[in-house]
């Protein structure tokens, strides 16, 4: 009898969309990290958005997870609108006892202190504060709810709590990646390829 295949090494990647919208190359990553044997999983949150958005993303978001069981530790891998949103979402697999080896953000704002909206993270980290710039939605074809973009963010007090990393593919979130690297940060740079791809994510992820 042939001896069982080994266990994928690392922690599982998780992977976590945003609220509203992801671009194509999005669904395929986790069927590509498998066959690079990585443990991966993809978050599906229920649709429909509805305000608060934020609170609502992260307890779907914690429903999956927990459906999912993928082993522990976890690597959170977050797109585009979800990225803020790492703080709680960590802080929620922490509470059921999963532990949280690290963070990526793909394409994605950073979270910040304080309690900001959207709004003021593209502000401060775009130097713009219009609904539709690059975070979210990607291809423009699903609408910002109202109050999406002006509603206050949940934080998790003390994050960071485990190593972060940056994946840019879009060049619109250049000023996030390169606030990723000042607050030391690994940042891997894709916004040149036709889009950003499983060895991309383990070489990022074997950088924290």
């Amino acid at each position: 009898m042939p001896p069982p295949p080994p266990a994928p090494a690392g922690p599982a990647l998780v992977l976590v969309p945003g609220p509203l919208e992801t671009p194509p190359w999005w669904a395929a990553l986790p069927g590509e990290l498998r066959r690079l044997g990585a443990a991966a999983a993809a978050v599906e949150v229920p649709g429909d958005p509805a305000p608060p958005y934020a609170a609502r993303h992260v307890a779907g978001a914690a429903l999956a997870i927990a459906r999912l069981a993928p082993p522990a530790p976890l690597l959170l891998v977050a797109h585009g609108a979800a990225g803020p949103l790492l703080p709680r979402i960590g802080a929620a697999q922490r509470a059921a006892h999963r532990p949280v080896a690290g963070y990526l953000l793909v394409d994605s704002l950073l979270p910040q202190p304080g309690t900001p909206t959207r709004a003021d993270l593209r502000r401060a980290q775009l130097g713009t504060g219009t609904a539709g710039t690059p975070d979210t939605p990607v291809s423009g074809a699903v609408p910002v709810p109202d109050g999406f973009d002006t509603e206050p963010l949940p934080m998790a007090a003390d994050w960071p709590d485990a190593p972060c990393g940056y994946l840019l593919s879009d060049p619109r979130l250049a000023p996030c990646a390169r606030l990723a690297a000042l607050r030391g940060w690994p940042v891997l740079d894709r916004a040149d390829a036709p889009a950003p791809t499983a060895a991309d994510l383990l070489d990022l992820a074997a950088r924290l």
